[in-house]
């Protein structure tokens, strides 16, 4: 009899032991919450734990030597990148070898109609010496209006086609319209290749809902470089009747397409006396970082200086595929960085500086992009 009660009480100590420990591993599976003990603080999760990291910045560089040719013969450690000062590591190094994908954006006004059989002849440079075997394009045409030519395509004639039946249209000039749109089309496309906008215009817009500071920081931020080619007002006069005597003015009666120099009142003297000394480079930056300012004078300049790109003014109608070709032989001859910034998180314009271990050289690049404050 004490043999079997004392098997019986292992039993019932064996049974209670194996259902403590269910309870137990059911209690350490346990998903949700569990309750602080009392007088104790609940440790938070750390704010901002997780950072995103800051996209890749290129930077397109130019190198020319004394005598205003090209460098070709750089190499990566030839190169330093500095950003608000401090020197970033080169991600990545290329000189002229990504396939690209550029926007030809095109002023179709009836004020430079006479100019636009000299235009519509550049089909073939746009394709040889700017797109290349490996390139594509988009098309766009604008008045008063911002018209889709052309989707992206490689196929040369296409292309070719579509610059040669450009037409003519009203007045308008909805340049800065027409950039922003150029932007929205780049920025869709894959990071692997080099982004561009040519355009072809006068320097002038009327009617645009966009602002040229805004469009820039887009650019910027999308590793946009725009390039564009001046079309002279004047020689379109020149093969136009005659419409009204004394120059045309960039702005409306009264108004002004520049900030004020500080400290001084602005009035038509100075600011005519400005004119043939403008700091596009100052100008640049200060459209970007007064993103919804108004400025009207030179806007084709300031682009290209705000995005690392290239002007070229024309006068004579065969200027335009000289223009043309020569920012095909910069883009087969342009260096591209990346970088990805580090040490500088601060909102605000980042200044991008870019200097070469070779004595004598210019270079050239974008001035830098401009991060939003949250």
């Amino acid at each position: 009899m004490t043999l079997r009660r004392s098997f019986a009480a292992s039993v019932a100590a064996l049974v209670a032991w194996i259902a403590f420990s269910v309870i137990l591993a059911g209690a350490q599976g346990t998903q949700g919450p569990i309750a602080p003990k009392p007088g104790t603080t609940v440790e938070k999760p750390p704010e901002n734990g997780i950072r995103v990291k800051v996209a890749l910045v290129n930077a397109p560089v130019a190198v020319h030597d004394a005598k205003g040719e090209l460098v070709l013969d750089l190499q990566k450690r030839d190169f330093h990148v500095f950003d608000n000062g401090l020197e970033q590591n080169i991600e990545s190094f290329d000189l002229g070898g990504e396939p690209l994908s550029a926007v030809l954006v095109f002023e179709t006004s009836s004020r430079i109609a006479p100019l636009l059989p000299a235009v519509q002849k550049s089909g073939i440079v746009f394709t040889q010496t700017v797109i290349g075997p490996s390139g594509d394009a988009a098309v766009l045409g604008y008045d008063d209006r911002v018209e889709h030519l052309l989707p992206f395509t490689a196929d040369r004639d296409k292309i070719e086609k579509t610059i040669t039946n450009l037409k003519a249209g009203n007045s308008g000039a909805r340049l800065y319209d027409a950039l922003s749109t150029a932007v929205d089309l780049l920025r869709d496309r894959p990071p692997s290749r080099r982004r561009v906008i040519i355009l072809v215009a006068e320097a002038k817009d009327s009617g645009s809902e966009e602002k040229l500071g805004a469009i820039l920081r887009d650019a910027q931020l999308s590793n946009i470089v725009i390039y564009s080619v001046g079309l002279s007002t004047t020689a379109a006069e020149l093969r136009s009747p005659p419409v009204q005597s004394g120059p045309i003015q960039g702005t409306p009666p009264g108004t002004f397409g520049l900030p004020p120099v500080p400290g001084t009142a602005q009035t038509p003297t100075t600011e005519q006396q400005r004119e043939g000394n403008i700091d596009v480079l100052a100008l640049a930056v200060w459209v970007v970082q007064h993103a919804t300012a108004v400025v009207k004078e030179r806007p084709l300049e300031v682009a290209t200086v705000a995005t690392g790109g290239m002007y070229q003014s024309t006068f004579r109608d065969r200027s335009i595929e000289t223009a043309v070709d020569a920012i095909g032989g910069e883009l087969n001859a342009q260096y591209t960085l990346s970088y990805r910034p580090a040490g500088t998180d601060a909102a605000g314009f980042h200044q991008i500086k870019v200097t070469v271990d070779r004595p004598g050289v210019k270079v050239r690049t974008r001035p830098g992009y401009y991060i939003e404050g949250k």
